[in-house]
């Protein structure tokens, strides 16, 4: 349990960053950004098999828990700069 928490708290910062990549190349539509999140963390967790010995099921479920994560860091990220802005 501990290596897929590790990994998926590796995976986090890396999903949150390619999905905003992803987000501004391809127009993304916001709807379908935790959608795109799950899914680039399940494909960054199942390429993660030279980093850690875990099974490839375990390694997608950390990488869908970071998916899920990296939309929630990238939504509190957001809303705080708004509110930063706003208050200037």
């Amino acid at each position: 349990m501990e290596d897929i928490l590790i990994l998926s708290t590796t995976l986090v910062p890396i999903v949150t960053a390619l999905v905003e990549i992803l987000k501004r190349a391809f127009r993304v539509p916001k709807h379908m950004l935790p959608l795109l999140s799950v899914i680039v963390g399940l494909v960054l967790g199942g390429l993660a098999f030279p980093f850690m010995e875990l099974e490839l099921s375990l390694r997608l479920w950390a990488g869908g828990l970071a998916g899920l994560a990296g939309t929630g860091l990238f939504e509190v990220g957001n809303k705080r700069y708004r509110f930063k802005r706003k208050k200037k």
